[in-house]
């Protein structure tokens, strides 16, 4: 979930600015975390206190007010009883990496990342969004394959992964949407050969950089393993003290198990 939340602080800067280039500092002067991260780190912690997901996104969105939502979400934050609103954008898929790290079985990963996103994203393409993204993280640290990724995400939901990163860059703008962003970040994932490799691909299409970044980290992280020292440093000093304590709990409780 760290390298998540450090793909959403490296493409940070890159959202409103976007680039068609690898060729980037990892980290800006303006690098900040931004709702991709307030919301990770939502699912991570309804996942370690047992609460509901709706729970814990409305709690830690609500002590965080100011990290960039959308307008749709801002008035689910703001409301008393938050309701789902049909939504297909990508916010369901950027929080769901912790559901990819912390279930056992596809049939769970599967059945709590719909769970994550319905309670805002229910349209279809929002659920689906939110299942390829986590199917993908669980199948990159359970099987190391990055075929069996491809293979599983494209039969079950449909996204054409055949594609490269260079062939998606030329044309490719930003887009919120679920189905414009979960396939090229899969693929920023799999046509790379680290993790900074990877995230590098994903801010480089010149999109929604953040989500994008937050997207293939979560995965490249549970392909290749935990993220350097220091990048894990820039995380921690870049979060709120209440963030990282459960980011980092989280990280103690489902990543520093061996075979994980």
């Amino acid at each position: 979930m760290i390298g998540s939340i450090a793909g959403d602080i490296i493409g940070s800067v890159y959202e409103q600015h976007p680039i068609k280039t690898k060729s980037f500092p990892l980290f800006h002067p303006g690098s900040t975390f931004t709702d991709d991260s307030v919301l990770t780190i939502a699912v991570a912690h309804a996942i370690l206190e047992g609460k509901g997901y709706r729970e814990a996104l409305h709690e830690l969105g609500r002590r965080h007010p100011h990290a960039g939502y959308g307008g749709a979400f801002i008035r689910w934050l703001r409301s008393n009883d938050p309701r789902p609103y049909n939504s297909w954008g990508n916010g369901a898929a950027m929080r769901v990496s912790p559901v990819g790290f912390a279930f056992e079985t596809e049939a769970d990963v599967l059945k709590q990342a719909a769970l994550s996103a319905e309670v805002s994203h229910n349209h279809p393409e929002g659920i689906k969004g939110a299942q390829a993204t986590a199917l993908a993280v669980f199948l990159a640290r359970t099987t190391r394959k990055k075929e069996d990724v491809r293979r599983a995400v494209t039969d079950r939901f449909g996204y054409d992964l055949a594609r490269t990163v260079d062939e998606i860059r030329p044309a490719y703008c930003f887009d919120i949407s679920c189905q414009g962003t979960v396939p090229q970040a899969i693929i920023a994932f799999l046509d790379g050969d680290s993790y900074e490799d990877a995230v590098r691909n994903a801010v480089s299409l010149g999109g929604d950089s953040d989500t994008l970044a937050c997207i293939t980290g979560g995965i490249a992280e549970a392909f290749y393993g935990p993220v350097a020292a220091s990048i894990v440093a820039r995380v921690q000093r870049l979060l709120t003290d209440d963030l990282w304590r459960i980011a980092s709990r989280f990280r103690r409780t489902y990543l520093a198990t061996p075979g994980r």
